[in-house]
């Protein structure tokens, strides 16, 4: 018996059940006598308050360049909170019954996830009265769960307009899978070429895997086009270092003959040659508002907001410049 169900079954929601389960005020009588009704009726009794000590960050896989910018920003307000971080990995093709209930066997204060929670995952935590926070989720999620993001329509849209701004009329752009967050990017993209009176053209978004390897593929094919784009934006900054690679091999110079765009901002792009302009993900920040926001549900308090986006902005660099005149 999960909170989760019992606040599906009275028509409430989850915190509204953990103020009553808690004694808290800010219920009226009828639905408290409602709820602890259903409680009764299921059985149900709270877990137990030896938590642990800890925050529990959770990365699918811990590959990814900007890792250290989010443990950075969960460390830097763990800190301050007197908390100890845990960085645990899943692991994309474990049994998530297995790896979920080794976190619940630690009974971490609350739960930072990193991309992705399942539905189950999330009820199991739940029932355990594990609090957690989805940090840049990739799938859509119910109103009731709490994430921190970022501005990705608003962030696609600057990078765009930086290039048509530039005078750029054939603007590629190497697009992310089918996630929200991706889809955003590319909607921005689409925006800003509306509002800049240039057609969109399905040849020029490709859609592809996050890597450099998939952006290298991409933009060898745009790029080896007799009507090539002047410039292309990417859905991330290591499918750049792919057009990177890809317009290099072609003999192509970034950004005399091609102008990148990338988006995250993580690190590394500052020393390329040359420095990669890129849409600032402000991840640190990010991690930072998540574990706050964690924190402030593993105390039970009441939240303004279950979801947070924090606003992306452009780093402009030496990787973009007017098309060359032909």
């Amino acid at each position: 018996m999960t909170i989760a169900y019992i606040a599906e079954s009275a028509g409430v929601s989850v915190p509204t059940v953990s103020k009553v389960l808690n004694g808290r005020s800010g219920v009226s009588e009828e639905t408290r006598a409602r709820v602890e009704q259903l409680i009764h009726q299921y059985g149900y009794r709270k877990p137990p308050k030896n938590r642990s000590n800890l925050v529990e960050l959770v990365f699918r896989e811990l590959e990814s360049m900007w890792a250290v910018e989010i443990i950075r920003g969960v460390e830097r307000v763990a800190r301050r909170s007197g908390v100890g971080v845990l960085v645990s990995e899943f692991g994309l093709h474990d049994t998530a019954a297995r790896t979920i209930d080794d976190t619940v066997g630690r009974r971490p204060r609350c739960v930072l996830s990193v991309a992705q929670l399942s539905e189950t995952e999330r009820e199991q935590l739940t029932a355990k009265g594990i609090p957690f926070v989805v940090f840049d989720p990739i799938d859509e999620l119910p109103d009731d769960v709490p994430f921190v993001g970022a501005t990705n329509w608003r962030g696609g849209q600057a990078a765009t307009r930086h290039l048509t701004a530039l005078g750029h009329r054939r603007i590629a752009m190497i697009a992310g899978p089918d996630h929200p967050f991706c889809r955003a990017r590319l909607s921005g993209y689409v925006s800003a070429l509306v509002e800049a009176g240039l057609p969109t053209e399905p040849d020029l978004m490709v859609k592809t895997l996050l890597t450099r390897e998939h952006g290298y593929a991409a933009a060898r094919e745009l790029l080896s086009r007799p009507d090539r784009p002047t410039a292309v934006f990417t859905a991330n900054d290591m499918q750049a270092l792919g057009v990177y690679q890809a317009a290099r091999e072609l003999g192509l110079r970034i950004p005399h003959d091609l102008s990148v765009v990338g988006f995250d901002d993580v690190p590394v792009v500052a020393w390329m040659d040359p420095p990669l302009t890129t849409v600032h993900q402000p991840l640190t920040e990010m991690a930072a508002a998540a574990t706050e926001l964690a924190l402030a549900l593993g105390r039970g308090e009441d939240v303004s907001q279950l979801g947070l986006e924090i606003a992306t902005t452009l780093t402009v660099r030496e990787s973009t410049a007017p098309p060359k005149e032909e």
